[in-house]
């Protein structure tokens, strides 16, 4: 992910099948790295696979586990950050553009 050392996004479903209406990507964010404090006019639907962090947003923060969902509102500020000694692994759905 450009301007994000240790972290990347691999694209699962999308332009590969011509999916129509969502795309999915599995996002891994190294030890000690983090996604940007960002927003953007689309929501996220995000499943934990491994590893442990959390989740920033303009309330705080929220510790999250493997098994745990997380959704992320169109135009919230966000971030996800690795607080473990592994890689911090993550299925996220968003919306076709």
């Amino acid at each position: 992910m450009p301007g994000c050392p240790g972290v990347t996004i691999r694209w699962l479903i999308g332009e590969n099948v011509d999916a129509p209406n969502f795309v999915t990507r599995e996002i891994s964010i190294g030890p000690d790295a983090r996604t940007e404090y960002h927003t953007h006019d689309w929501e996220h639907e995000v499943f934990v696979l491994g590893g442990q962090g959390y989740v920033r947003d303009a309330e705080g923060k929220k510790d999250v586990k493997v098994g745990d969902c997380v959704y992320v509102e169109a135009n919230e500020i966000h971030q996800f950050v690795n607080s473990g000694d592994e890689a911090f692994r993550f299925i996220c759905i968003i919306p076709k553009k």
